[in-house]
């Protein structure tokens, strides 16, 4: 049973930049991610891919979901989705011959498409994070490593109550970078509803 109450919670307090809080939801809901992308065999880069892409978007409307408790069906039918939407690609590749075909040698169609992918991001987050500044980009790299509110208190000289809504203010200016923007095809602050979006900090190279 989901204590829906206490998913609500979480919700919102992920939304206002609580690590914790954001740990909690990956904890409880990440098999159900799992288990839906399974379920589809994908092979495994374009699962991890699924997976990413997943949590991206929750942290993206994570303060605009309408019912904060509906988020395990939230997730089942993004899931769900994005899985769809990675097949659809990989049927864009061409079939080859493995016994004529010289393209056999070459780097699988596929493969190259999802390496791509997670370029793109890795690069949009780069230039998103270049666009900050040093305190903002200190501060979220931390956040991405998920260190303890302890170490980026020390690290950064922080007070531990302050560290969260700094990281939602972090993010907040993040999210409006030219570089996020253009990746997540949002428009202007100015003409966004209430809420908006908000990227996942994925591992940084």
């Amino acid at each position: 049973m989901v204590d829906t109450p206490e998913v609500g919670r979480l919700v919102r307090a992920s939304a206002d930049g609580d690590q914790e809080a954001w740990n909690e939801l990956v904890r409880r809901f990440g098999h159900l991610v799992m288990a839906v992308i399974r379920s589809y065999r994908l092979p495994p880069a374009d699962a991890e891919d699924v997976y990413q892409t997943v949590w991206l978007k929750l942290v993206e409307h994570l303060d605009s979901l309408r019912d904060p408790e509906a988020l395990p069906g939230w997730l089942r039918s993004t899931a769900m989705h994005e899985c769809m939407r990675q097949m659809q690609r990989r049927r864009r590749t061409v079939p080859v011959d493995p016994q004529s075909d010289a393209a056999v040698n070459r780097p699988g169609a596929e493969n190259i498409e999802a390496a791509a992918m997670r370029a793109e991001l890795r690069l949009a987050l780069r230039d998103g994070l270049a666009e900050l500044t040093e305190e903002d980009q200190a501060l979220l790299r931390l956040y991405a490593l998920a260190e303890p509110y302890k170490n980026v208190s020390e690290l950064l000289q922080m007070k531990t109550g302050s560290i969260g809504p700094t990281i939602g203010r972090s993010l907040a200016r993040l999210r409006q970078t030219h570089a996020l923007r253009r990746y997540l095809g949002t428009r202007p602050a100015a003409e966004n509803q209430k809420g908006g979006d908000r990227l996942e900090l994925a591992p940084l190279d």
